[in-house]
């Protein structure tokens, strides 16, 4: 799969994402994203920084047209943090490393490299996520998170799994809950 059409199919996914999800404006979204495993690899064995531009790409532009925040996972060697915009979470305490492509991963590189003013996070709790390619991302969600079927449910030869956030049921038998928040 070309760079072009890595970059269309991640604007469907995210497309989709966000009309399944119903994100709105301030919300976060966590991408973990193997590039590897995109191109048929192993997961941590065949880092192309040139699909991980593509993909971060086709994913954050209908996000940002949205006022929808990204928040890039690392990978593993830098303990899953996360590469965000500052102004995505203002009062989230900064750690300090640049991500790479051996280091990070491509697609963390690549959102550093995009963002006007990135930083490193070891945290958040974001709204939906994405976990292309068996990234793990489930650490970074809200609670209580909830799987979506895409239709969109692969990139390259990576397998896409997607995810929403619902707020908690509380009250027991007697609570009466809003439909809309289910």
């Amino acid at each position: 799969m070309n760079t072009e059409s890595l970059r269309a199919a991640a604007a469907e996914v995210a497309l989709e994402l966000i009309e399944k999800a119903k994100l709105q404006p301030g919300q976060l979204v966590v991408v973990g994203c193997s590039t590897s495993e995109v191109l048929g690899q192993r997961i941590g064995t065949c880092s192309s920084p040139e699909a991980a531009t593509a993909l971060f790409e086709g994913l954050y532009a209908p996000l940002k047209e949205r006022g929808i925040h990204l928040a890039a996972q690392c990978c593993e060697h830098l303990n899953r943090a996360l590469i965000i915009e500052r102004e995505a979470c203002p009062q989230a305490e900064q750690v300090n490393v640049v991500p790479q492509p051996k280091a990070g991963g491509s697609f963390a590189t690549a959102a550093y490299a995009a963002f006007r003013a990135p930083i490193a996070v070891e945290e958040i709790k974001a709204d939906a996520g994405l976990d292309i390619g068996y990234t793990l991302i489930g650490m970074h969600l809200k609670k209580v998170a909830v799987p979506l079927r895409l239709e969109h449910d692969s990139l390259g030869e990576a397998k896409v799994l997607a995810a929403r956030v619902r707020p908690k049921f509380i009250g027991g038998e007697r609570a009466c809950y809003d439909k809309e928040l289910c």
